[in-house]
């Protein structure tokens, strides 16, 4: 027999399934459900969490619970974030800090060292769709708060120019702070993906720590070999 949480997570989700509660519509409140359902309110938390985790649900801070609209998936290749949709807004913001925690060695710097830090949140129609830290020493930091494009455009007339980009990935559950930029569940696995961007100088001349959330992300590598002009065929 499935448990109380389990049951009321079949309830709503045959009613999303069926339209009852359509995409972007606000589910009653939480005393509203447990009220229904006749649950303590972690109970019916417990169930929403579950919604919330397969991505059907969506938790907005100080506004409800809402039934989430249909997710666009997208791929991250290599250095670049890519969407099959355009997405119309990114918000920026620029802060200056002291190189801390292990960003003094992810830089090559003496801790303390003056940084500049980007802070991207990319939005899907009104979701937010992944966020972005960026980090540069300061010298290098842009005067104003270019977009994605003009950044990968900037790296790319880089003097010197870029002579290695490393990049490190791996899955986590998010921080509090994401779960609530990204307004995901705390219970859904992130991608977070450290990238190490060198000059021909052997300067780092940028960080970025990317996340993006495990329910509408790939990342893609491709490896291309040249075949041994040496081989010949007969």
């Amino acid at each position: 027999m499935p448990s109380r949480r389990h049951a009321i997570a079949d309830d709503l989700r045959q009613q999303i399934r069926t339209g009852h509660f359509k995409a972007g519509e606000r589910l009653p409140s939480e005393a509203q459900l447990a009220i229904r359902y006749t649950v303590s309110t972690p109970t019916l938390r417990s169930a929403l969490a579950l919604l919330q985790g397969e991505g059907l649900v969506e938790k907005i801070h100080g506004s409800g619970n809402y039934v989430r609209r249909p997710i666009h998936r997208f791929t991250y290749v290599g250095g670049i974030g890519t969407s099959p949709i355009p997405l119309p807004r990114t918000t920026v913001r620029t802060m200056n800090l002291e190189a801390h925690g292990d960003l003094p060695a992810l830089l090559n710097v003496p801790p303390l060292s003056p940084l500049t830090e980007l802070l991207y949140v990319t939005h899907d129609e009104k979701a937010p769709h992944s966020l972005a830290r960026i980090y540069f020493p300061r010298d290098l930091a842009p005067a104003d708060s270019p977009s994605p494009e003009q950044m990968r455009a900037r790296l790319a007339a880089l003097r010197p120019p870029l002579s290695e980009i490393q990049e490190r990935l791996g899955a986590r559950l998010p921080t509090q702070e994401e779960s609530t930029t990204l307004r995901i569940s705390t219970s859904l696995p992130v991608l977070s993906l450290t990238r190490v961007a060198t000059n021909t100088a052997g300067r780092v001349v940028e960080v970025a720590r990317i996340v993006l959330p495990g329910d509408r992300a790939d990342a893609l590598f491709t490896t291309r070999l040249m075949p041994d002009e040496g081989t010949q065929t007969e």
